[in-house]
């Protein structure tokens, strides 16, 4: 399976695709879905509720962060491999974490959330062929394409990662 083309989608992703270090998402789907809740697991309760400054996220209220954008991304790759012409709005992230109630959530629940949400995501990409990966669609007002969507999920997960490292932990 071969990486994206980055001119088919917009700048902002780049560099969510150039994190993931595999040339196949589906094998870095797999491995993120082993690591990534390994490594939440690691994080004490006491840094749950943490934010680093003012005007940033708790890491709850990250974690909640990544569980919607993994259904949102996803929902956009269907959409798009099954011919769906219709353009996808965005979403504002900060509104959504301001609306998440992620102080009330538990952490192991979000972890076990995670990794159905994988699953999910894993499965049905695994059912896409060469025609559906490289199916476009209009998101946030952008083209953007299946194959580079599986990317920017795996990149947007090491992204906040890296962030959780080195602000938070």
């Amino acid at each position: 399976m071969s990486r994206p083309d980055l001119t088919r989608v917009p700048e902002w992703y780049h560099n969510y695709i150039r994190a993931v270090t595999e040339n196949d998402f589906l094998t870095a789907f797999k491995n993120q879905a082993e690591s990534f809740p390994r490594f939440l697991e690691t994080i004490p309760a006491s840094k749950y509720d943490y934010k680093y400054a003012e005007d940033k996220w708790t890491i709850k209220e990250m974690m909640l962060h990544l569980l919607d954008a993994e259904r949102i991304f996803a929902y956009r790759a269907l959409c798009f491999a099954r011919k769906d012409a219709t353009p996808l709005p965005g979403f504002e992230e900060n509104d959504y974490a301001k609306a998440s109630k992620a102080g009330n959530r538990d952490w192991n629940d979000m972890i076990g959330e995670f990794r159905a949400l994988r699953r999910s995501s894993e499965i049905m990409f695994a059912g896409f062929d060469e025609e559906q990966l490289e199916s476009t669609g209009i998101a946030n007002n952008n083209p953007v394409y299946v194959r580079a969507i599986g990317f920017i999920m795996v990149g947007h997960i090491n992204h906040h990662m890296r962030i959780l490292r080195e602000r938070y932990l």
